[in-house]
């Protein structure tokens, strides 16, 4: 039995870790399996053709909210012009509300929740053909420790020129009602010590960049120390030597920095550490509302202390549309965050995911919310369609402007001490004037800038000392002298 794993992922650079698990899981049927991924994009009938070309038996594939409408297209063509390939869906997009979706009314079988051991299962199901398995089968959820750790199966393309995902725990013990991990009862970590020997194997094959995917990284700090103190003796070693150091990324709790890890995190230097930092709400009766428990005062104090006494990158994540918060609120809680000097803010719109209990404040608050991936939302008793729109065109233009680093000159100038309005007021002018918040290339963000406050104050001479700086840098890059691979480094070579 022939068994294509497959996915669409959002970008080449993205590798599925999922694949990757059921893969080393499959047990007999591994060596006759392959993983073949696309991208979001590509030419359906190229992908089929690819599909086809092993020859499977059965296809594997993943569905997720950014690749919804590309898999339904790919499994319409799939059935159409081989109606014999067994299709098995799995992934978050179909364990929910599955029965409304046509994707899963023309696969065969959909796999809900964890498909590490119910996928071989099936397969042999479907090998001995006794009967005919259930078409919907609900995932069975092993002890982590039974299930075969996915790192061998990236290959040696995928560590050179891919983000490497891990994973140390998986699940979430926080209710907060817009993420599928309110789903979950409580967070499962693997096992320690065969988790860092697999991080070890995939280190010497030259790994250097590892994005970990846990939810709540901090929220067991014996277990964080250990794997930072892991990392921390082969970025010592790499410096020691001259080589490239490497590379995290965590999700931090904001609220949960005990002393001893704030005592390890000042140990590594510069451009070596990447926190996510989920803040989504800084209004008490919202973070009430959606079961979100966070301490504010505690997590700006947080934010502080790494921002100033520490090397870490700093990403930070607000979500726009939640049920109750007004334009006023959400201002409020951006401005605060401004103030405390993260390297991002990343102003996210909220989306209902399928399953998610968000779906509760329908009524009371009016949600509205795309009926088509990715289910954003349109409008709420709060913050009308016109209003959203506008929310929308900010956070795109703040990732160029804001987000990119490329303005340490302009930004203040552009922000002054009302960041939320006076940005707000940029991004109007922007759409107003065409400038697009996509392709905008370097040289046309520097002459909104430029055009913007002149119009503005009368002036414009912050913008020549960023202009200057980018011009030091590219020659600087073009002579091989620094990577800009990662936004941490690239933060720190623009401040050179």
């Amino acid at each position: 039995m022939k068994v294509v794993l497959s996915t669409l992922n959002a970008r080449y650079s993205h590798a599925s870790l999922g694949l990757r698990y059921l893969r080393a899981n499959l047990a007999e049927f591994r060596e006759q399996s392959v993983i073949a991924e696309f991208v979001i994009g590509q030419k359906t009938e190229d992908i089929v053709e690819q599909i086809l070309a092993h020859t499977p038996d059965v296809l594997g594939l993943g569905v997720y909210i950014w690749n919804a409408v590309e898999s339904l297209a790919l499994v319409r063509q799939l059935k159409l012009v081989n109606p014999e390939l067994i299709i098995v869906l799995g992934g978050p997009e179909v364990s929910y509300e599955h029965e409304q979706q046509t994707v899963v009314q023309l696969a065969d079988y959909l796999i809900t929740g964890w498909g590490d051991i119910s996928l071989p299962e099936l397969l042999r199901d479907l090998q001995t053909r006794d009967s005919k398995p259930n078409k919907v089968i609900a995932g069975k959820q092993p002890p982590l420790a039974a299930i075969a750790l996915p790192y061998a199966e990236f290959s040696d393309v995928d560590l050179a020129k891919r983000t490497l995902y891990v994973e140390a725990s998986r699940g979430c013990p926080f209710k907060c009602e817009f993420c599928l991990s309110a789903l979950d009862k409580t967070a499962w970590p693997f096992p320690l010590e065969a988790f860092l020997d697999a991080l070890d194997s995939l280190y010497q094959r030259g790994a250097r960049t590892f994005k970990f995917v846990d939810r709540t990284f901090n929220l067991k700090v014996d277990t964080s120390l250990k794997i930072l103190q892991f990392f921390l003796e082969r970025i010592e070693a790499a410096v020691a030597v001259g080589e490239a150091p490497p590379f995290l990324h965590f999700e931090l709790v904001p609220d949960h920095l005990p002393d001893k890890l704030k005592d390890m995190i000042v140990k590594f230097p510069a451009g070596t550490l990447q926190f996510e930092i989920g803040i989504q709400s800084l209004n008490v009766e919202v973070q009430t509302r959606i079961s979100r428990k966070q301490n504010n005062d505690t997590a700006a104090e947080n934010l502080h202390w790494l921002r100033t006494e520490s090397g870490a990158h700093l990403h930070v994540d607000l979500i726009a549309g939640l049920p109750g918060e007004d334009l006023q609120s959400f201002a409020r809680g951006f401005d605060q965050l401004v103030a405390l000097n993260p390297h991002e803010i990343q102003f996210g719109i909220l989306k209902r995911l399928r399953g998610t209990p968000i779906i509760r404040h329908t009524d009371a608050f009016e949600l509205r919310f795309n009926p088509d991936p990715p289910y954003n939302i349109l409008a709420t008793s709060k913050l009308d369609f016109s209003t959203l729109q506008r929310m929308n065109r900010f956070a795109k233009y703040w990732d160029i402007f804001a987000n990119s680093g490329y303005f340490p000159n302009c930004l203040p100038a552009l922000l002054g001490d009302s960041a939320f309005a006076r940005f707000m007021a940029f991004a109007d002018w922007l759409h107003m004037r065409d400038y697009k918040s996509f392709g905008l290339s370097l040289d046309r963000q520097l002459e909104a800038l430029e055009n913007y406050l002149l119009e503005r104050d009368g002036t414009n001479d912050v913008v020549n000392v960023d202009r200057q700086r980018h011009q030091v840098m590219h020659k600087r890059q073009r002579q091989g002298k620094i990577d800009t691979h990662t936004p941490a480094r690239q933060l720190r070579h623009l401040a050179s």
